[in-house]
């Protein structure tokens, strides 16, 4: 199978979160940045178990500068065949998107592999887009899949139970907890990544229909007020006066 596994870097979960220039960047300085969490544990990793169970390729893309090679070079001493680097700052979901689907579109990649979204925008957007513009059906949010032949049998973590999904390839196809369990990255795969091919092209030309204008921190979370049970007079002051709804 010709499979692709789009990856990308973001903050330890333990990092500082801080801006600059006015709120409209995030400070990296002094950031751990790993490899996304979803992307790493179950995407990358069910693209694996499928290429050793039926053969073929499995490729990773990554949208980002230079600094994004270390977190490249681990997904390919994980077990990756090679790797892509699309030499752009990824500036929106939109652009990442159309930068992923111009460099697959002829490919012929029988699946393309995302995690479920990414720790630090927890937005969950390039999955669908990239499906849009490649025209190709697309599951969200999988738990499970295994191979039929050609037919790709999917479970979906609903609320109340799970959906169990059939698809045709060529699909696009997020990860979510179930999909796959970690792998640790041995000595000998970490001596191999040094010579599996790392390929960096150019960015294709995409106007990016979205602005950053700035960033916010979200204010610190009150102290809890408890209330008499007797007290409904207090509560009802209290709610008309200081609750507010997010």
């Amino acid at each position: 199978m010709n499979l692709l596994v789009c990856i990308s870097k973001t903050p330890d979960t333990t990092a500082r979160i801080a801006f600059k220039n006015n709120n409209t960047a995030f400070d990296d300085a002094g950031v751990q940045f790993i490899m996304n969490p979803f992307d790493e544990f179950y995407s990358l990793v069910r693209a694996l178990e499928l290429q050793e169970q039926l053969g073929g390729t499995v490729t990773v893309l990554n949208v980002g500068d230079s600094s994004n090679d270390i977190i490249i070079r681990k997904a390919l001493a994980i077990g990756a065949h090679k790797a892509v680097r699309i030499n752009a700052e990824p500036s929106s979901a939109y652009f990442t998107a159309r930068q992923i689907a111009e460099y697959a579109k002829d490919k012929n990649f029988d699946i393309i592999f995302f995690g479920k979204e990414t720790i630090d925008f927890n937005g969950g957007e390039v999955q669908s887009m990239v499906a849009e513009l490649l025209d190709l059906p697309f599951v969200h949010l999988a738990s499970n899949l295994v191979m039929d032949g050609k037919t790709g049998k999917l479970n979906r973590d609903i609320e109340g139970g799970i959906e169990k999904v059939e698809v045709e390839i060529p699909f696009v196809v997020s990860a979510s907890k179930g999909m796959a369990e970690q792998r640790i990255p041995n000595m000998k795969g970490i001596m191999m990544a040094k010579s599996k091919p790392l390929d960096v092209i150019p960015p294709f030309a995409v106007e990016d229909m979205v602005a950053t204008v700035n960033y916010e921190i979200p204010v610190d979370k009150s102290g809890i007020k408890l209330i008499d049970p007797e007290n409904v007079e207090e509560l009802v002051k209290l709610l008309h006066e200081e609750a507010k709804v997010i």
